[in-house]
């Protein structure tokens, strides 16, 4: 259950506090994955105090055992070994859980959740979180996948991709999912900005390695997008020039700028609550 409690107070110290605390819970896991499957963790050899790890059969199966799991949507194409809907995972959201879990009295499952575009088990759960799409080539199974997913009410995050190529690629995949709807911006006055926090800018989120100029191309300054249902729903919220999974993979580490990371705690928390409430 999500309580929507908005806030205007700065929250630095309580990132900086709660992403110790997630660094020292949340484990990077290595393993190999073959394409299109999500990775088998072994987590017999440490102690850790998060709820149980169910896996990702399990989680399926038992999908409403929890009000709410932070989905990481699977996707082919990106040249990565692992795909690169795998950037920054496990350690970005299993971080991002254990701190939005405190900011928002968020009732969740602990861990990460992977799930394919082309799994029917994706309409299990209302909010995917999608990244690096500057390299996806969607099958037509994953166009039918989210095209359809999108249509029954999800609600798509999506984050980390960068500059005029990355997102012609970004938009050719999703003229495939949905032919006539336009991509528009979300400007500043919209709900989803004071949906918990109060947000009056936005801010461009670097990765870990390039906190000294944020952008990652010439140029490129940060932007918020969104696509809407012909009802005026909010289907798909699109963080451009940006980089969110980082400030929630990073926020414990004193090189990365709190100012970056509590933005991107902020509009996690704004996200989901909006995203769950509408």
């Amino acid at each position: 259950m999500i309580l929507p409690m908005r806030r205007s107070t700065p929250l630095h110290n309580f990132v900086a506090s709660v992403a110790v605390l997630a660094a020292a819970t949340a484990c990077a896991f290595g393993s190999e994955l073959a394409a299109q499957q999500a990775p088998v963790m072994d987590r017999s050899m440490f102690s850790d105090p998060r709820g149980p790890y169910l896996g990702e059969a399990e989680v399926k199966r038992t999908a409403g055992r929890f009000p709410f799991y932070w989905t990481r949507a699977m996707y082919s194409g990106g040249g990565f070994r692992r795909g690169s809907w795998a950037v920054d995972f496990p350690k970005s959201d299993q971080q991002f859980l254990i701190v939005i879990k405190r900011l928002v009295r968020l009732n969740a499952y602990d861990w990460e959740n992977p799930v394919g575009l082309w799994d029917p088990d994706l309409r299990k759960f209302p909010l995917i979180y999608m990244l690096e799409v500057g390299g996806m080539y969607l099958t037509d199974e994953e166009v039918v996948g989210l095209r359809g997913y999108m249509e029954a009410g999800g609600f798509v995050i999506v984050d980390d991709f960068w500059g005029g190529r990355q997102w012609d690629n970004f938009l050719w995949n999703m003229r495939r999912v949905f032919p006539d709807r336009t991509i528009v911006d979300i400007d500043l006055d919209h709900p989803v900005y004071s949906a918990y926090y109060n947000i009056d800018e936005v801010i461009q989120v670097p990765a870990i390695g390039n906190t000294y100029r944020t952008a990652e191309c010439a140029g490129c300054y940060p932007q918020v997008k969104g696509m809407y249902d012909d009802d005026g729903r909010l289907m798909m919220m699109i963080n451009f020039n940006t980089d969110l999974g980082d400030a929630w993979e990073w926020a414990e580490q004193p090189s990365y700028p709190l100012e970056y990371s509590t933005y991107a705690y902020q509009l996690g928390a704004n996200m989901i609550v909006y995203a769950m409430s509408h």
